[in-house]
């Protein structure tokens, strides 16, 4: 693999000509501009950039940025992602997909793709229903959640996104949602780690699903209800302003989490925690934090690189050809040959 030399691109170097169409108002929006203004910042090519997404609303990404893409099969995009990658690891792989694409039909790829630890940056878009297919429930769906197919209210326990790709050995783990001001800063920390990025990025679905993550995501009082993340710094969040500063203190004898408050700004008298990224036992407990009680976890909250599964395969190459001839003309050449001559026979 080569490095590959950063240019000065613009925002509008990532935009197409195609009209963007989904319904008014649908995060999916604010997330593109997210990326297509990100993607400058990082110094990326377009002309080295591939989108790769399954079927639903979110897959219609690849269709608005200037690069590469492929709009593949339902579930299978981690596949064909994979395929890209080995085919030419220096090309900057994204893979856009959302609950239903990514965590239904297409779970089981999804694993694959992130125990392999090939190296991509994975947006998981979860607005907790079928958008596409008119607002049936998903794997993410919450209990009680009413739609053309759960008329009573759905049954299922819904699905962790986060805690899905943990248990499938990922080694990044971010969470932002649509309107947020930092999730560009979750997408750069994504890009750099080198193997696969996992990033759940929640998005609301104006037509079936509105709203349905106000209880953290809308603006007023979100300063109360968001624990942004950054690794070397204490678990904070409240109102600095008004000096409603909270924080998360680990509890040794329960190995659990306590909200504190603090006082002065004082946050190490107040025993807060101070974020650990590479610390795999303290991402699994941030994933499953119980919303209401605690403030939703969002930002990088998991960061450990170990190698790739694309550089893997390279070695496992050049180990197979090391002291081999790998002329191919030579090969089909090498040993015992003949040359056949002569007149075609009289017909009978």
């Amino acid at each position: 693999m080569t490095e590959v030399a950063k240019i000065e691109t613009t925002l509008k170097d990532w935009e197409t000509d195609q009209e963007v169409r989904w319904c008014p108002g649908c995060g999916d929006y604010a997330i593109l501009k997210a990326v297509q203004r990100t993607l400058p910042q990082l110094g990326a090519d377009p002309k080295n950039t591939v989108f790769i997404s399954g079927i639903g609303c979110s897959s219609r990404f690849p269709y608005y940025m200037e690069t590469y893409g492929f709009h593949t099969i339902h579930g299978r995009a981690p596949a064909f992602a994979t395929g890209v990658k080995l085919a030419n690891p220096d090309l900057d792989v994204w893979l856009v997909t959302g609950d239903g694409d990514g965590l239904s039909i297409g779970g089981n790829h999804m694993m694959h793709v992130l125990r392999r630890n090939v190296n991509m940056q994975i947006m998981l878009f979860n607005n907790e229903i079928y958008g596409l297919t008119k607002g049936q429930y998903s794997p993410t769906s919450r209990e009680h959640t009413r739609t053309p197919t759960s008329p009573l209210g759905s049954v299922d326990h819904p699905a962790n996104p986060c805690a899905f790709a943990l248990g499938s050995g990922a080694r990044f783990i971010g969470r932002g949602f649509d309107v947020s001001k930092n999730l560009p800063d979750v997408l750069k920390a994504a890009h750099a780690h080198q193997g696969a990025a996992f990033i759940e990025i929640f998005q609301n679905c104006i037509v079936y699903n509105k709203d349905v993550f106000d209880d953290f995501a809308a603006p007023k009082g979100a300063e109360d209800r968001q624990l942004w993340l950054e690794h070397g710094q204490p678990m904070l969040f409240g109102n600095a302003k008004k000096g409603d500063i909270k924080g998360l203190k680990l509890v040794p004898e329960t190995f659990s989490f306590e909200v504190v408050d603090v006082v002065d700004g004082d946050w190490e008298a107040a025993g807060v925690c101070v974020h650990d990224a590479k610390n795999r036992m303290l991402a699994h407990m941030l994933i499953e934090l119980e919303f209401g009680p605690y403030p939703m976890p969002l930002g990088v909250i998991y960061d450990d690189p170990k190698p790739t599964y694309e550089s893997a395969v390279i070695a496992e190459r050049a180990k197979a050809v090391e002291g081999k001839d790998n002329n191919l003309a030579r090969l089909l050449a090498k040993g015992q040959t003949w040359t056949v001559s002569g007149t075609a026979q009289d017909p009978v």
